[in-house]
């Protein structure tokens, strides 16, 4: 790992804790969901094709997610963007913003990874299975976004 890196998460940790902007500006903090699984993905950036694709799965697969966990999107993006995301496509699950990486680097979800063939610092998509007692039950990190929400999915039921 070069200095560039933020240490990545491993089963058994204490998620790391967060307050958060929705996109309408609402607060959502990961204390308020003890007692619930959450599915909380990290993502570059709204309406780009990877991106969509993924939010969309997790979207068609909500009513069959939702008696198990909660679905939650955090990406830099402004809660504007999120508004228009989330309208743009009915996505029924809170997206949260992260403009200063803070989050998104306590998770180990910022780092090197490769961009139609070059080497960039930026988001990882990454996917975190937490437990209602807040600790990490999956880590999952470099994601394909297509087909990921059914693997997901998969790992609940």
């Amino acid at each position: 790992m070069n200095e560039n890196e933020n240490p990545r998460l491993a089963v058994g940790e204490l998620a790391p804790q967060f307050c958060l902007p929705d996109q309408d500006e609402k607060l959502i903090c990961l204390k308020d969901l003890h007692g619930q699984t959450v599915i909380l993905y990290f993502y570059p950036k709204d309406m780009t094709p990877g991106c969509t694709t993924e939010a969309c799965d997790f979207n068609d697969r909500l009513d069959r997610i939702s008696p198990y966990a909660t679905v939650i999107g955090i990406s830099p993006d402004t809660p504007e963007s999120h508004r228009r995301f989330r309208n743009n496509y009915g996505l029924g699950f809170p997206l949260l913003s992260d403009p200063t990486l803070e989050t998104i680097k306590a998770y180990g979800a910022y780092g090197t990874k490769m961009n139609y063939g070059k080497t960039i610092q930026g988001i990882i998509r990454s996917t975190f299975l937490i437990s209602p007692d807040g600790q990490i039950v999956q880590a999952m990190y470099n994601v394909k976004a297509t087909g990921h929400a059914e693997r997901v999915l998969a790992q609940l039921i």
